[in-house]
């Protein structure tokens, strides 16, 4: 794949940037470090994972980052490179009209299950089962509104297999895609879509370095990150109006969140926040929040912070 010597020249300084991780760290890091697992024991029992890396200096932060959770939502990142891998690769295109059903078939035994429109964040995509979506349509909704039916439409169309193998090629080898969402006979047998905040870190690390996908193609999943509508968790800690191309993800008790953030003036970073054994949803969106805001602190007021929340 040709590429533009930008982005290779970019590629190539994460590269030496990557290698200069495993060195020294500036003199906040281990404040920033403390600082986090400060803000966690606020949280009795809570579980949780965080990767922070700089796109601009070797500078980068992993707590339990290859500790599996359930991916939940996140797991809608590695489905949309696939996709737009297979778009890359002239095997689909983005305007290429699939049939939306509502009728998918367990992993464990082949048996159908549907998808509830009551417990999916968007129940406007039901209103075309049985009509035709295009692909670009389907990511949108995706992401945006993080619907269930257009992700099950898409790993029908790629296959949840190709989207796992496209994941570790990249790096992300924790990584486990194994199927669609609301299997209940794959959940009940512990047959789980997995992932460590290391590994989404390093996948948002390679779309945003172009070393991933198409130039057009990374731009395209970048924007449509950009527009997510679910924006508590990492964007909550950042100034207003900061960019944050990121996905969510929630289950019961368990809740994500991994973000490129594009601060003004800058090279970006990537963040990604794990938690789980948290009943109370609200309670682990305020965490990742301030997470987020103690790293931005770290890596935009030059480490600077003392005013952001114990």
């Amino acid at each position: 794949m040709t590429r533009p010597l930008a982005a290779t020249a970019i590629t190539l300084f994460a590269l030496c940037a990557a290698a200069g991780r495993s060195g020294a760290q500036s003199p906040g890091m281990a404040q920033l470090r403390a600082r986090i697992a400060e803000r966690v024991a606020q949280v009795p029992a809570a579980q949780v994972a965080v990767s922070y890396r700089d796109l601009g200096r070797p500078d980068s932060l992993d707590m339990d980052a290859d500790v599996d959770f359930h991916a939940a939502s996140t797991m809608k990142i590695p489905v949309m490179i696939e996709v737009l891998r297979a778009v890359d690769a002239g095997r689909l295109s983005l305007d290429q009209r699939v049939l939306l059903v509502n009728r998918f078939h367990s992993i464990v035994d082949g048996s159908p299950y549907r998808l509830d429109s009551g417990s999916d964040s968007d129940s406007s995509v039901y209103t075309h089962v049985g009509e035709r979506m295009a692909v670009r349509d389907l990511l949108e909704r995706m992401v945006v509104r993080s619907s269930n039916l257009a992700t099950n439409a898409l790993i029908a169309l790629v296959g949840a297999e190709q989207a796992d193998a496209s994941a570790h090629a990249l790096g992300a080898t924790h990584m486990r895609v194994l199927r669609g969402v609301e299997d209940g006979k794959a959940f009940a047998a512990g047959r789980n879509n997995t992932t460590t905040a290391g590994d989404l870190a390093v996948l948002l690390e390679h779309v945003e370095l172009g070393d991933a996908l198409r130039p057009e193609s990374a731009r395209l999943m970048k924007e449509i990150l950009l527009r997510q509508e679910f924006n508590d968790e990492i964007p909550a800690g950042v100034p207003a109006g900061t960019p944050g191309a990121h996905k969510t993800g929630a289950i019961t008790a368990t809740l994500h969140d991994a973000a490129i953030v594009y601060p003004a003036g800058r090279a970006p970073y990537v963040l990604v926040v794990l938690t789980r054994a948290i009943p109370d949803e609200k309670v682990a969106t305020r965490l990742i929040a301030d997470i987020s805001r103690l790293v931005w602190a770290y890596a935009v007021l030059d480490g600077s912070i003392s005013g952001a929340p114990r």
